[in-house]
């Protein structure tokens, strides 16, 4: 389930925003507008605080003293590029918890695993799942234990996991896979034991997922705004959840269809609770809640 993204190409609407946002307007406003074209992302005056305080230290490095300076700087050098990285990695939420909405993993275990099993039985390809709003990890990681226990209850098999964010800097902490002990609190404590290794000496108090499940999962960068997404069309099972809140009505129609179309017919499509209406169409049938199965 390779995934290369390309940093470097900024979305054709932001593109088209440039001239026009370094016109007039107030910085801010300028900067809000170019996030919102690139990442869907809206930023309200009244985020403007926590936007200063998230960029403060990038700010630092480059000498600005105000978060208006910073902006001008985006805009008047030509710097929007190269702060592309720093800019989307401030502005987005990194809310995760392990087995997080613990239905949609129950659904996994009894029902989406053994089905896709069945489909992969005699193609020698793995069985293939997807975090599409990975952030620090804990869902990808959370799939991971249940793909691992499930072949441990029912028989070894095949499978794979693509875990993907727009924000670098939490999946670098995916990829190291170390959290504090209280974050893996939801876990149950057989799994903790099977799953996850605890920190000794100068790491106590945190604990790491082990080699076995490392091994499984795959962290790449990924903007759920791109009009494609370099993956396969034949993923088994994925995981949108909890993300679709912070676009449009019409960005979230569009990406349910993308992400639907590179579900493999039958596949298994989970999103947030709250989010449940969003997936209605899309060659998707809702069977159970906020759980949809790809039918065409």
């Amino acid at each position: 389930m390779a995934a290369t993204m390309n940093a470097e190409s900024p979305a054709p609407q932001a593109a088209a925003l440039r001239p026009q946002a370094a016109a007039g307007g107030d910085a801010f406003g300028r900067f809000a507008a170019y996030v919102e074209a690139e990442i869907g992302v809206r930023l309200p005056p009244s985020k403007r605080m926590m936007v200063a305080g998230r960029l403060r230290r990038r700010m630092a490095e480059l000498g600005f003293a105000t978060l208006d300076d910073y902006i001008r700087h985006l805009f008047r050098d030509g710097a929007l590029d190269a702060e592309r990285t720093e800019i989307f990695d401030a502005v987005t939420t990194n809310k995760t918890d392990f087995f997080r909405e613990p239905t949609h993993f129950r659904h996994l275990s009894d029902s989406a695993l053994p089905e896709a099993i069945t489909r992969r039985r005699g193609t020698r390809q793995p069985v293939k799942l997807w975090s599409a709003a990975a952030s620090t990890g804990a869902e990808a990681w959370t799939m991971a234990i249940c793909a691992a226990e499930h072949a441990r209850a029912t028989g070894p098999f095949d499978w794979a996991i693509l875990a993907t964010d727009i924000n670098t800097r939490v999946l670098r902490d995916a990829r190291r896979a170390v959290y504090p002990d209280p974050m893996l609190a939801p876990v149950p404590p057989d799994l903790r034991e099977r799953w996850v290794m605890r920190g000794r000496e100068g790491q106590s108090g945190q604990s790491r997922i082990v080699p076995e499940l490392r091994r499984r999962v795959r962290f790449a960068q990924l903007n759920l705004l791109d009009a494609g997404y370099p993956l396969e069309r034949d993923i088994d099972i994925v995981f949108l959840r909890n993300v679709l809140i912070y676009f449009s009505s019409e960005e979230q129609a569009r990406i349910v269809g993308r992400v639907a179309g590179h579900l493999a017919p039958g596949g298994i499509l989970y999103l947030g609770h709250s989010e449940s209406m969003i997936g209605q169409g899309a060659a998707l049938a809702q069977i159970a809640p906020a759980t949809f199965k790809r039918v065409d």
